[in-house]
């Protein structure tokens, strides 16, 4: 990689590092131009060229968090035997993200990532395929094997994410009536009996 490569990826280190801090301390409302430039001593010229636009750049920062949170789910999941062990991998790796990345789940489960979700969700879905594949072919095989229920896919995320992403959001969102690690000890087995194949 040339020297000027190399300074091409520090600065889109730096302004990602920044945009992210100043999520977490402003808030979407903070989130400008203005402040990440200040923030990560880029210049503005700079933040363009590399991201187009401020949408851009939180794009890409989204990207970037979501991309690592599903690498962490993937991981946990590929040291399974069973499919039960798998869910409890699963649950037990996205609580222990939020805690360990509280800045970048709170914008993961922002209503700035939901509008975007909403309004790009296949292409969301199409960018972070590598990482997904692993996944649908996990689930897939325990499918066939008959300890997952031979329901739709897209089921069978839902029915194992949405209590998982609901917690997390309770959490993030300044509920304190829900503990991460005491939800990571009885959701497996709860969203296990609702995808457990016959």
């Amino acid at each position: 990689m040339s020297p000027k490569q190399q300074r091409g990826e520090a600065t889109v280190e730096l302004l990602l590092d920044a945009a992210l801090r100043v999520y977490a301390e402003a808030g979407e409302q903070g989130l400008t131009v203005n402040a990440i430039t200040q923030a990560s001593g880029v210049s503005l010229g700079s933040l363009y060229h590399h991201f187009g636009s401020l949408n851009g750049l939180t794009d890409a920062l989204m990207n970037r968090w979501l991309g690592r949170m599903l690498g962490e789910l993937v991981t946990a999941v590929q040291g399974t035997r069973t499919a039960r062990t798998g869910i409890r991998a699963i649950v037990e790796a996205y609580l222990r993200f939020v805690q360990e990345h509280h800045d970048a789940a709170l914008l993961l489960h922002s209503p700035m990532a939901d509008r975007r979700g909403m309004a790009n969700g296949q292409e969301l879905r199409d960018a972070q395929e590598a990482r997904l594949s692993p996944m649908t072919a996990w689930i897939q095989l325990h499918v066939r094997s008959g300890e997952l229920a031979p329901l739709p896919l897209g089921l069978i995320e839902s029915l194992v994410m949405g209590p998982v992403v609901g917690v997390a959001r309770r959490r993030l969102s300044g509920i304190d009536d829900v503990d991460l690690d005491e939800a990571a000890r009885i959701l497996p087995e709860r969203i296990w009996l609702s995808v457990a194949g016959e």
